[in-house]
Parts: C-alpha cells; structure tokens; sequence
C-alpha cells in the first residue's frame, strides 16, 4: 500500500531567533520564517473527529516557535534539524519538510531571501 499523501503544512510562521555565525546576529537577533510540511495519514482523525487522533498543527507551531526562539545556532541546516526532530517526535508525522528562511542574512548584496530546506522521514 502506498504511503498517504495527506499534508499539513505551517507557512510562515515569525519567529525571533539569535542564529548565526557573527557575533552582531547573536548580540540583535533576527526574524526567522519557518514552513512545515507535515505528512500524515488523517483517516482516522477523519472519522473519529479527535484531535487525539491527528497532528496537533496549533501545539506543533508553538512548539517551533519556541525552540528557534531560544538556544542559538550557527548554521540554519542545524536549526532546520532541530525543528524537524520536534515535528517527528510526533508518531502520526510521517515525515517532514522543513523550510528555514533567513531574510535578514548577513549579505552584501540585494536580496529576498535565503532558504534551507530539508526532508525527514520518522526512522524504522
């Protein structure tokens, strides 16, 4: 049988971070968008109705949202890992991706954005 294809995803989520390699991104901080993208199979939470029985995506942003708030990093590819630990230690996530925006990189040149993305998978 094949995998489900059911999705949640968290776009956009604001988070205040103090990642970085320089000294100045850890003394001032910057603003972090997270996006998740969580599989699961939704089923049963379909015919039970209970949250007990699905991705709690409302605990799930919370939860991100604290952890990038708080213990600096170097690397976001750290960062990215960190959040996707936290997305399966939920059994009913199957996998994950994570998305790690960095507006405000350190760059000397004009630019949107910087991303990392990474997709994990619960172990067997």
């Amino acid at each position: 049988m094949a995998e489900p294809a059911d999705e949640i995803q968290i776009l956009g989520l604001e988070c205040f971070g103090h990642h970085g390699v320089f000294d100045f991104e850890r003394r001032e901080g910057q603003k972090f968008i997270i996006d998740l993208v969580i599989g699961t199979d939704s089923r049963k939470a379909a015919a039970t109705d209970d949250l007990q029985d699905t991705v709690d995506y409302g605990s799930l942003a919370m939860a991100v949202k604290t952890n990038v708030e708080r213990d600096p990093v170097d690397l976001i590819e750290t960062l990215a890992q960190r959040i996707a630990d936290i997305c399966l230690a939920d059994i009913r996530a199957l996998w994950v991706r994570v998305t790690v925006h960095k507006p405000g990189a350190p760059i000397e040149a004009t630019f949107k954005d910087v991303t990392l993305t990474i997709t994990r998978r619960q172990s067997t």
